[in-house]
This record gives structure tokens, C-alpha cells and sequence, in this order.
């Protein structure tokens, strides 16, 4: 025994488990063959593994005959510290299969700093709804790192979704190139893409972090824009706009009301278009651990109903907006 122990210690190698199984499947069903087909393996394999484990000992376990196979010493020995191993192995197995699908556990989410109360709400229903998850929910303009910084899932709003990630879109939304009427009176109504050269123009960050640099034009592609104004929430671009600080290039449905009710006046009409998506993104389309899917699958129920959709507006508004933009004075 102290001969197995000290060769145990001395290994470069460590003990595969498949060859700890093999061994001691042997021992139990007292033959090769059997072993072999307990273990649905050729017996061949099961004999090759044996001869490997006793080769990295440095020891015989069985002594081998025809017709059976006794312990040695050292194979008694290893026998009984490598049940205790393998029945480790099952358990460490079983403590992290499911054999329900019971919602419980950590959920690590981050999501764009949205404060409305109906949000919160949902958030908080998310919780009621599964006591047994640790909800953990960080509000942050930027866009984690996932993997790197330890998040299950995020809320991604914006234009693009990076690639390496499950990406459910619950939403899209058409981006729109807005100014107020007292602006537009004071600085005139841009007509083509080059007019943007004399206008304020109020800029987002890119993926929450970068200053924004382009807007994309109809037939052009990206436009390179000067801006005047960045921030990385869209609601201050938005406000700015109304308050005759420049143009803004936002999505359709935080800038609706104001579009019907005249505050704001879209520019650029068909030539300064683009999509703003709401997506739900993690990392492995595999193994999702229930609480994960359902996250998802709430806020995929739950997000189309409390982003209302960007809707035309009516005709008489369309008209009215077309006179201001025509006439801002």
C-alpha cells in the first residue's frame, strides 16, 4: 500500500477516471469480458486500460488468468480509494444535473438605464414569480462583456448586436432624423446630406461607449457627421432637440408624440433612415440553465407590450409637420 501511494504522489500524469472505472468494474464483475460489457466497450479497450494503469503505478493490480482475475495487494488497496473517487465523481455529476427543471439560482442581467416605473415593475413580477433565483440586475450605458465580466444576459438597444452571442430580437423600430420647428426656423431645413455641413448636428455613442461618427444615409452608406451635442442617453438628445439645440437621429417610438403633436419635425425623410433593435443576448445557445430561458422568455412576453411601436402618424399630423418643416416660421 505504501509502495501505490508513494508512486501516486511521484505520477506526472494524473489518473484518468476511465481507467479507475475500468479497474474497478473488473473487480466487481469478476471478468474482462463482463466489465467490457457493462461498460459497452470492446474488451480489448477495457484490457488496455488496465495495462495503462498499472503501467502508471508502476504496480500489479490483477493477476490474470483464463478464467479469472485476482487483487494483489496494491490492486486491493487502489480498489478501495478509487470507489471512494469514483462515488466522489457520481455525486459531483449529480449536484449539477438537473433532474427537474426547477427555476432557481443566480442570474446575473444588465440592462440599459431605463427608469420607468412600468420596467421596474416587470422586473420586480420577474422576481415575485421565481423566489428561489437570486435576481442580480446592473443598469449600465455600457455594453458588458458577457463572459469577461460575468453577466448571465443583457438588453441590448441599438443598431447592432456583436457577434459570438444568442441574440432574440423582441423588438424594431425605425430611427429618425428630428428637429424642433424653432430650429429649423432659425438654421433652415436641410435638403440633401451635404446641408448637414451647416447644422448642429446631436450625436449617441456607439455600443454605449464610443462617440458617435456616422449616420447612415439612403443609397450612401455611412455618413461621416460633425457632431455638436453626445451623449449616450437618447431621451437628453431627444430634449435637446426639442429645445432647439440641433438634430437628433433617433428611434421612432420616443419621438411619436412629439412628431404628432408638432414639437418635433422629421428632416431628411427617406434619405436619413435606420433600425434601432431590442434584443436579449447570452452567451450559449446550449445547456441554458432554466432561470436563464426564463428570463428570456418573460421579457420577450413582456417588452413588445411595454415599447409601444413606432406607428405613422396620422395623415393630418404628416401634413401639419410638412408645413412647419416647409414654412417653420
Amino acid at each position: 500500500m505504501g509502495r501505490i501511494c508513494y508512486n501516486l504522489i511521484q505520477m506526472v500524469d494524473p489518473l484518468e477516471t476511465a481507467e479507475l472505472l475500468a479497474f474497478c468494474r473488473t473487480v466487481d464483475a469478476k471478468s474482462l469480458s463482463r466489465a467490457a460489457a457493462e461498460l459497452r466497450v470492446p474488451r480489448a479497450t477495457v484490457s488496455r486500460r488496465l495495462a495503462r494503469l498499472e503501467h502508471r503505478l508502476g504496480v500489479r493490480l490483477l493477476r490474470r488468468t483464463t478464467r479469472s482475475s485476482m487483487l494483489t495487494d496494491a490492486g486491493e488497496a487502489l480498489y478501495r480509494h478509487a470507489r471512494i473517487v469514483l462515488d466522489a465523481v457520481t455525486q459531483a455529476e449529480e449536484s449539477v444535473r438537473r433532474g427537474d427543471d426547477a427555476i432557481r439560482g443566480d442570474l446575473r442581467v444588465s440592462v440599459p438605464p431605463i427608469s420607468d416605473p412600468a420596467f421596474m415593475a416587470m422586473l420586480c413580477d420577474f422576481a415575485k414569480r421565481y423566489p428561489d433565483v437570486r435576481l442580480h440586475v446592473h443598469f449600465s450605458t455600457r455594453h458588458v462583456d458577457l463572459r469577461r465580466d460575468g453577466y448571465d444576459v443583457a438588453l441590448r438597444a441599438g443598431s447592432e448586436i456583436e457577434p459570438g452571442l444568442v441574440a432574440r430580437i423582441l423588438l424594431r423600430d425605425r430611427m429618425l432624423a428630428v428637429a424642433s420647428p424653432q430650429y429649423l426656423a432659425e438654421r433652415g431645413v436641410p435638403r440633401t446630406r451635404r446641408d448637414l455641413r451647416h447644422h448642429r448636428c446631436l450625436m449617441a455613442f456607439t455600443r454605449g461607449e464610443l462617440p458617435q461618427t456616422h449616420w447612415p444615409f439612403a443609397g450612401s452608406g455611412k455618413l461621416y457627421v460633425e457632431g455638436a451635442f453626445f451623449s449616450n442617453e437618447m431621451t437628453l438628445l431627444r430634449d435637446a432637440a426639442v429645445r432647439g439645440l440641433g438634430i437628433a437621429f433617433l428611434p421612432g417610438v420616443i419621438v411619436s408624440r412629439l412628431l404628432e403633436k408638432g414639437t418635433l419635425v422629421q428632416v431628411l425623410a427617406g434619405s436619413l433612415e435606420g433600425e434601432s433593435r431590442m434584443a436579449i443576448v447570452y452567451p450559449e445557445r446550449e445547456f441554458v440553465p432554466p432561470q436563464l430561458r426564463a428570463f428570456v422568455d418573460t421579457m420577450a412576453a413582456s417588452l413588445p407590450r411595454f415599447f409601444k411601436a413606432f406607428s405613422p402618424e396620422p395623415k393630418s399630423a404628416r401634413r401639419e409637420s410638412r408645413a412647419r418643416a416647409n414654412n417653420p416660421a
